[in-house]
């Protein structure tokens, strides 16, 4: 087959690669999208991957074209979209339903060779299959929805709150249709760039904020009279908004953390202060997960997909390319001020 691998820094090419053998318990899944991460920007451009070469690529979908032996839950021609985690099942932390929390996981795309690819066989509960209906380009979203969702479940929401999503990337305007589904009174989303703000409105945020004005901080807090919100999502993994959303948080508020900073984070001892004056809880949100593997966050993105109700827009996608241009794709985060939005890999 042919997949677009990562021989060394900044070094991907579209050439030969061996074709994954189907084993007992795994299906292969002919892959037909397939989303460029955050994450694998430093792989292909930091020298941030854990071996050369690899094969990346974990936000994916397509179809399935054969089954290895036992397998009875799927059947060829199956839609289905790639779980990439590959938790050892059998450490405390999956012993209690914690797969993210594994010390012995495998991780497709990162830990072994991922969806960058013609063909990828994978075990058959890493495969959601999901209502043909649904487009290949919103499938291999399902795992940054599940992210979102993840994050909404660990913050203990609960419907009649009032919300700031700080960040309108993916997994942000993820996380405010979630809080929308789930009953949210008020969602107040902030972010640097109009047009993602423009995007949240449209996607059920009631108010947009832009960050980088000198006065966002207290009229975000005004939109609450002043009492700030009862439950906070920092989506962006900046520094900025890391310490925005102390500030922002309500009395016995609930913030969350699902970004990833890339940056050393201080706190001022008066901002630091803020989780013991209101007595906030603060809790950090790390992948998809929950029991049974691999959980609600992705059979609930299957079910609201298929219904209409977890929406998708063309917005979400920033441009796409064939997989053979894997190269130029990775070409343009060179310049990530200009990339407003996924890019996507197609067949």
């Amino acid at each position: 087959m042919k997949a677009a691998i990562l021989y060394g820094n900044a070094d991907i090419r579209w050439s030969d690669h061996e074709t994954p053998p189907v084993r007992p318990g795994t299906v292969k899944v002919r892959v037909r999208a397939a989303g460029i991460c955050g994450s694998d920007v430093p792989r292909v451009l930091n020298h941030g991957a854990h071996f050369y070469p690899i094969v990346l690529g974990h936000e994916f979908s397509g179809d399935v074209i054969e089954l290895g032996t036992g397998v009875t839950e799927l059947s060829v021609g199956d839609a289905v979209s790639g779980v990439p985690l590959l938790p050892c099942l059998s450490c405390a932390d999956c012993r209690k339903g914690d797969y993210a929390l594994c010390k012995n996981y495998g991780f497709i795309g990162s830990r072994q060779q991922g969806a960058f690819a013609e063909y990828i066989v994978i075990p058959a509960h890493n495969a959601i299959r999901y209502h043909p209906s649904i487009p290949y380009e919103q499938a291999a979203l399902f795992e940054p929805s599940a992210v979102a969702l993840h994050g909404v479940r660990l913050n203990a929401f609960r419907g009649g709150e009032t919300v700031c999503v700080l960040g309108c990337g993916t997994i942000g305007i993820f996380t405010i249709q979630w809080a929308a589904l789930f009953g949210a009174k008020r969602i107040v989303a902030l972010d640097i760039d109009p047009g993602r703000l423009a995007f949240a409105r449209e996607m059920g945020a009631d108010e947009t904020l832009l960050a980088s004005d000198p006065d966002c901080l207290d009229h975000a807090l005004g939109l609450t009279g002043g009492t700030g919100y009862t439950s906070i999502f920092e989506t962006a993994g900046n520094t900025e908004t890391m310490r925005a959303a102390f500030a922002l948080a309500g009395n016995r508020a609930h913030v969350c953390f699902i970004g990833t900073p890339r940056a050393a984070l201080t706190f001022t001892p008066k901002e630091w202060e803020y989780m013991n004056r209101k007595e906030f809880r603060l809790t950090g949100s790390w992948m998809s997960y929950s029991a049974p593997f691999p959980g609600e966050e992705w059979d609930l993105t299957a079910h609201f997909f298929q219904t209409g109700q977890l929406r998708f827009d063309k917005r979400f996608i920033y441009k796409t390319y064939p997989f053979s241009q894997a190269r130029e794709a990775f070409k343009l985060f060179q310049n990530p001020s200009g990339v407003h939005g996924k890019i996507m890999l197609l067949a």
